[in-house]
């Protein structure tokens, strides 16, 4: 972590770890940068800077994923509980699926207990099954519930649309259970996913049942062949982009690796794909935002280093309304619009993360380098304006805060920080994406190649 406050990761020596009692550490902890380690040498999260950090993993790998807008309302309290879908990318010859996940019981870490077990070392024995009992209290609840994807899942999003009455009967007839159980963080909306495959087709799922699933069943191993409510094979190869507007409800745009972008139009039982694509991008489009504010205007990026802003009332042929060129010196991989602001904020190839003023596209309003690698993800704070989230192939994820105006870096170990940097966190290998919870205050998501993170800090 950087800044002020206490430090994320230190480097403990494993061999001595056991052995010393926090009141004989030598010296005052530093922050730490992240940097190739020894062999002999493991990260070790400093607890004091984290709020809340947990971590769990499913069958196989998840590098999609998106977190559900539940009707629990805002809160900060605990213990937190969340609901996510996630899209698989199994090895060889195992299934892929979408896992629906409730994960539950996620405590604040109890900032105190490391030092309170050396106070009296006698009592060890006679305490062991307190802690026992304390650590099944304390132990994050996971459920889940898995639908047969075919291919794996390249990037899986979320969308909620209302249930007629008639249809909140039929879950009600199906399950046994009164109507106000039904999912009963949506409580009266059907959940429609988006999924992305690696076969070349987007998918279009109703996980209601599974969501009502989580709350009667115990987690199955079943991964049950539910056919999706639409299918659209109209792509000519696979593709990552994909973002349902939150303007118009229904309305979505998926982009492809041969730089063609899709529109879909909802109608009263399955969607209207354009056959007239936004194909300005000169290669593979990577990803797509919609505005959350102007219903008809849409961002993209690709891999030509460009961002382009479109408008799609005006014909496909002539709908790219802003170009930004050489937005980055490599491919641009993500894009996220901020909800508040006039901003977009981008991520590259080359580790670089800008900040785009819509009023002013010609240069970046922001330019930060602290990664080391290309970054995989960005996502601005649903509530604060000038907070974001990044992360890299470095295995990092960085936070920001554009509220910090100071143009002098911080010099740490005889490295230059910027002193918007607020945090540092580590542990997951391979990071693909992250959300911040948009009703838990300050929860970010993460998942990565060998685990999924949930995690609030002191600095957020």
């Amino acid at each position: 972590m950087m800044g002020s406050k206490d430090e994320e990761m230190m480097e403990d020596d494993p061999g001595e770890a056991s052995q010393s009692k926090p009141s004989e550490k030598t010296g005052p902890a530093k922050t730490y940068l992240p940097k190739d380690l020894e062999n002999d040498e493991d990260l070790v999260p400093d607890m004091s800077a984290y709020e809340m950090l947990h971590t769990f993993r499913c069958r196989c790998s998840c590098l999609s994923f998106d977190i559900l807008k539940d009707r629990l309302g805002q809160r900060t309290g605990y213990p937190v509980t969340l609901y996510a879908v996630a899209g698989t990318q199994a090895e060889r010859g195992k299934k892929n699926s979408l896992v629906v996940m409730k994960v539950s019981n996620l405590q604040k870490e109890k900032q105190d207990k490391d030092e309170d077990k050396y106070d009296d070392d006698s009592s060890e024995d006679s305490d062991s099954s307190d802690d026992e009992k304390e650590d099944r209290e304390t132990k994050e609840v996971i459920k889940t519930s898995e639908l047969y994807h075919n291919g794996a899942v390249n990037r899986v999003r979320v969308c909620c649309c209302l249930l007629s009455l008639s249809q909140c009967l039929r879950l009600f007839r199906s399950y046994q259970l009164p109507l106000f159980q039904i999912c009963p963080h949506v409580t009266d909306t059907k959940v429609f996913v988006a999924s992305w495959s690696e076969k070349g087709k987007v998918h279009i799922w109703n996980i209601a049942p599974q969501l009502a699933a989580l709350e009667t069943e115990e987690s199955s191993k079943d991964i049950p062949k539910v056919k999706p409510v639409y299918t659209f094979g109209g792509h000519v190869e696979e593709g990552y982009a994909l973002d349902w507007s939150d303007t118009r409800q229904g309305y979505l745009l998926t982009g492809d690796c041969t730089r063609h972008i899709h529109l879909w139009t909802p109608r009263e039982s399955d969607w209207l794909v354009s056959q007239n694509t936004f194909s300005s991008h000169s290669s593979s489009v990577e990803d797509i935002q919609w505005s959350p504010t102007e219903e008809h205007v849409f961002a993209s990026c690709s891999t030509d280093k460009t961002i382009r802003i479109w408008d799609d009332r005006a014909q496909s042929h002539k709908a790219n309304m802003l170009t930004v060129p050489d937005a980055h010196d490599a491919d641009v991989n993500v894009i996220n619009w901020n909800r508040m602001e006039p901003f977009i904020c981008s991520g590259g190839d080359d580790g670089v993360i800008k900040i785009w003023d819509l009023r002013q596209l010609k240069t970046p309003a922001a330019l930060f380098k602290h990664h080391s690698g290309p970054i995989t993800s960005v996502e601005w704070h649903p509530s604060d304006s000038g907070v974001f989230g990044a992360s890299g192939e470095d295995n990092q994820i960085s936070l920001w805060d554009l509220g910090v105006e100071s143009s002098e870096p911080l010099v740490i170990d005889d490295q230059q920080v910027p002193p918007q940097l607020l945090f540092i966190h580590q542990g997951q290998k391979e990071i693909k994406e992250l959300h911040w919870h948009p009703y838990v205050s300050g929860v970010i998501m993460s998942t990565s190649l060998d685990s999924f993170n949930i995690f609030r800090t002191i600095s957020v």
